[in-house]
């Protein structure tokens, strides 16, 4: 009977409370008069009665659904109005107010606007059409409201008629920003523009990217979530998903868009994050069913339910997961709080809210604690004993206080303070005791420009009517048992940042980061994101960082380019690695051991000098060309070793230009003086007068030199004049930049070595020529050797070079140079320092004639010396020792020999090897 009773009781309040229109009156909530009226726009029911419970008339149908938090907005209205009545900030003029119940309906908020724009002092409540409303007087000054954002569209069109302000303390929709479409529309709250700015960073700084959304189908859930969709996009955060709910509980088709959001939910096990644009019914709805499904997830509430008591006292809400929300920025509300103790010796008679809420209260004092507010919204719950007096009293105000929003009652108790402040300036040259002393359209002019102090800061309207006070970032944590809504930061607007007023709430807020909700595994450094066929681009695989590229956090779009000129990077490299400087170092084990070669030939060349210079008057030095052009054959050998010097250690301009020149001119040399040797040899014993005259010409020894060696010396000028060689870096390799020395030219360097390649070859010619001379006399065997060893090495050289790279190029030329000074050092004198110092009967002019006798009977062959008369041009020579003797005017052989040079006595005596030495001329056995 106890139920039945309370069902009855709370039908009979419904029916009567919802205010069914008699007359005009009868639509006002709570009224009270003065001086200047402001009226209001509350939601104080959450909907209308569906119409199919009635019939289809042009009436307004009752509302339902009590909302407390509204109620407490109303309260906080008058609150503040009575404050500055009993202020001196209006001089004795006071303010009175008309609240009206909009039910959360467009049509019933039209209703109420309509009346405040009948003409003031009518018993009628007319509204008259006019062309011009400046002379206008409407009923109101101003107008508070409306709680959502839809109602609050339709209102200001229909009040920017008149221009009569309208101050929301709760429309955020960004689309109210627009001067154009809303002239007339202010607020003490930020645009959503802010909020879902704040959210998506939130979510970024979380490290979510893949979220879903849920949002009510109406201009508010529409608007907010095309808004956050650019803030989401700008801070790379992509939409999974998004649902939209009917806007009207009333809708049939609610209970199945739910489910059908659920199902998506559950679908998507990647999403763990979801944003919710709702009001708070809404909430209520979706929240309650996804308990009974066990959803657990992260939720980011919007401004319009993040403080809602309400909703966090839904049994077992902790199972839903976390709920990080955004409220308005709040503040000193303890005047409210003493309001609201000293409410029931408030008058009721022209509050019928006020009047309801205690018949509601009166129902639902036997429910429990935490089931109260749902009692009160539904009055459905069962009812227990009823505790009258005192008690029922102190259950009131602490259930009130429980339930308040700060931040919706900060931002009323605002609006009313900016109207009040903007009637001060208004009125201080006229008296506005008289209704007529201004219209709404000058207060509006005033408005825009009040500034007011408000938490020892001054705010004031933007220039599109907008108040930026910033948000509350709320957590909701279990704390006792019981979900409390607590305070984590704050969001300022201006530095688009998160405040922390501890560092116990920054690690409350950094926490958040151990919930994961992504379309794809994180890339970790050194990795980049490939974007897949997935239409968002959060949907990626991660692939590694190429080679000289590097990524150093995590969820990288790119890898950045290392300098290739200075850094290098391996393959998914997080950073750059400073490339090493490289060159072929005096310390390098191959350097070293190529400068000990170079160190014994320079040693050789010493014991070579020494032995030469030892042995001056031997037969073999003096074959040898004498000790002075030996001297600069070993001097050229000493500079061609000395110059592999340059090609080692940090390369510099001076060696780069010195080395090639000094190796080139040295060798040049070196070939000359060889050649002058050939040369010598082959004319000593040519046989064909032809030949032996053209050589004859040929062979001028310090010309010869100095042309040849003058040749290379003008290659090696022009080329350092007009194409220097310089210091190059070379970034071939990824690790190294290997210094070096950049030829210049290779064509200069490639006529340098080709022309000393073809001196080689014009001595190898004539060395080749004579390579069947007397052995122990002929050098020509061991030249033709040597420069085969020079062409062999230098052939070789080539291709090696010029696939050859790093450090260790410069390293293949000097083995080149070595293997090639070698084997014209070696080819040269070795073999004439082995005779001199171990075959010394064979150093002797004695064993030299018989080599040479020997040689010349071979080449006679079956000719007899009797037969032979040489004149003075000696036309049949038989022995090369009468080559010598062309310069005497005649000499007759007849079996023995008489010997006669000009101006000397006649030499007579039998023609034998052993002494042949002695009619040949000392100067010409010398020289040969």
């Amino acid at each position: 009977m106890a139920l039945v009773g309370l069902l009855i009781l709370c039908f009979v309040i419904s029916f009567d409370m919802s205010h069914s229109c008699q007359n005009a009156d009868d639509f006002v909530g709570a009224s009270s008069p003065g001086d200047i009226v402001i009226g209001a726009l509350f939601a104080v029911h959450r909907k209308m009665l569906h119409p199919d419970e009635y019939s289809v008339r042009p009436v307004f149908q009752n509302c339902v659904g009590f909302e407390i938090q509204v109620f407490l907005q109303t309260l906080a209205m008058i609150h503040a109005i009575e404050m500055i009545n009993n202020s001196t900030l209006l001089s004795g003029i006071t303010l009175g107010y008309e609240i009206y119940d909009t039910c959360a309906e467009v049509t019933k908020a039209m209703g109420a606007a309509v009346r405040f724009l009948s003409k003031f002092n009518t018993s009628k409540d007319e509204v008259e059409f006019k062309c011009n409303y400046s002379d206008y007087i409407p009923r109101v000054k101003a107008i508070i409201g409306a709680s959502y954002s839809e109602v609050t569209m339709s209102v200001s069109r229909l009040l920017n008629l008149q221009l009569i302000p309208q101050v929301s303390q709760a429309s955020s929709a960004e689309i109210l920003s627009d001067k154009i479409r809303f002239p007339s529309f202010l607020r003490t709250v930020p645009s959503d523009l802010y909020q879902t700015r704040a959210m998506a960073r939130l979510i970024h700084m979380s490290g979510w990217n893949w979220i879903g959304i849920i949002a009510t189908d109406d201009d508010y859930g529409r608007f907010a979530l095309e808004s956050f969709g650019i803030q989401a996009m700008a801070n790379n955060v992509c939409i999974a998903y998004k649902e939209m709910l009917p806007a009207f509980l009333s809708d049939s088709t609610i209970n199945a868009k739910v489910n059908q959001a659920f199902e998506k939910i559950i679908e998507e096990t990647r999403v763990n994050v979801i944003v919710v644009f709702m009001r708070q019914f809404h909430v209520m709805r979706l929240f309650q069913k996804a308990i009974e499904r066990n959803i657990n997830k992260v939720w980011i509430a919007s401004d319009n339910w993040s403080a809602a008591v309400k909703v966090s006292m839904i049994p077992y809400i902790k199972r839903l997961g976390t709920v990080v929300g955004f409220a308005f920025k709040s503040g000193n509300i303890s005047t409210f709080h003493d309001f609201l103790k000293t409410l029931h010796a408030k008058p009721m008679e022209n509050n019928k809210f006020l009047n309801e809420y205690m018949l509601l209260l009166s129902a639902c004092a036997h429910v429990k604690d935490q089931e109260l507010n749902n009692c009160i919204s539904n009055c459905t719950q069962e009812s227990l004993m009823y505790k009258a007096g005192e008690n029922n009293q102190t259950l009131k105000d602490d259930f009130l206080i429980a339930n308040i929003e700060p931040g919706f009652i900060h931002s009323t108790m605002l609006a009313v303070q900016t109207i009040a402040y903007a009637i001060r300036e208004q009125c201080q040259d006229r008296n506005c005791k008289n209704p007529f002393a201004f219209a709404p359209w000058e207060l509006l002019e005033k408005l825009k420009k009040v500034k007011i102090t408000d938490r020892e800061k001054e705010v004031h309207f933007d220039a599109k009517g907008d108040m930026n006070t910033g948000y509350d970032v709320l957590l909701w944590k279990e704390i006792n048992g019981q979900m409390e809504i607590t305070n984590m930061a704050e969001y300022d607007l201006q530095k688009d940042d998160f405040i922390f007023p501890d560092e116990e709430k920054k690690t409350e807020f950094l926490n958040l980061k151990k919930f994961w909700s992504k379309c794809s595994q994180e890339c970790r450094p050194g990795q980049m994101k490939k974007v897949t066929a997935s239409p968002h681009t959060c949907c990626y695989e991660c692939v590694y960082c190429p080679e000289n590229h590097y990524s150093n956090q995590t969820d990288m779009d790119h890898c950045y380019l290392c300098n290739n000129k200075t850094h290098w990077s391996p393959v998914n490299s997080t950073r750059c690695h400073k490339k090493t400087v490289q060159y072929l170092n005096w310390n390098d084990w191959f350097a070293v051991l190529l400068l000990i070669l170079s160190g014994l030939g320079v040693v050789l060349i010493v014991i070579i000098s020494a032995i030469f210079t030892r042995y001056l008057d031997t037969p073999v030095v003096k074959a040898s060309g004498g000790l002075a052009i030996c001297y600069v054959i070993l001097l050229c050998h000493f500079f061609i070793f000395f110059s592999t010097g340059f090609f080692i250690g940090e390369p510099r301009e001076f060696k780069c230009k010195t080395r090639q020149a000094l190796f080139g001119i040295s060798f040049v040399l070196c070939i000359s003086c060889i050649l002058m040797k050939s040369l010598k040899i082959l004319l000593a014993f040519s046989f064909d007068p032809k030949i032996q005259n053209f050589l004859k010409s040929l062979y001028k020894p310090i010309p010869i030199a100095v042309t040849c060696t003058g040749i290379q010396v003008i290659i090696c000028t022009f080329w350092v004049i007009f194409r220097s060689p310089f210091v190059e870096q070379n970034f071939s390799i990824r690790e190294v930049i290997i210094l070096e020395c950049n030829e210049g030219s290779i064509v200069a360097l490639g006529i340098m070595l080709g022309y000393i390649a073809t001196l080689a070859f014009i001595c190898f010619i004539f060395a080749f020529k004579g390579r069947k001379l007397p052995e122990n006399y002929n050098e020509a065997k061991f030249i033709t050797f040597g420069m085969l060893i020079y062409f062999i090495a230098w052939i070789i050289f080539i291709p090696v070079y010029t696939t050859t790279f790093g450090k260790y190029l410069p390293a293949v030329e000097i083995i080149v140079i070595l293997i090639s000074n070698y084997g014209i050092l070696c080819c040269t004198f070795l073999p004439k320092c082995y005779i001199i110092l171990y075959k010394q009967e064979a150093n002797t002019k004695s064993a030299f004639l018989k080599t040479i006798y020997s040689y010349s009977s071979k080449s006679a062959g079956s000719l007899t010396v009797s037969q032979i008369s040489l004149e003075t041009k000696c036309p049949v020579p038989q022995f090369p020792i009468t080559n010598s003797c062309c310069k005497s005017e005649k000499i007759s052989v007849n079996g023995n020999y008489h010997f006669q040079m000009p101006g000397q006595k006649l030499i007579r005596g039998k023609l034998s090897p052993k002494n042949v030495a002695g009619i040949m001329p000392r100067k010409r056995l010398s020289s040969i």
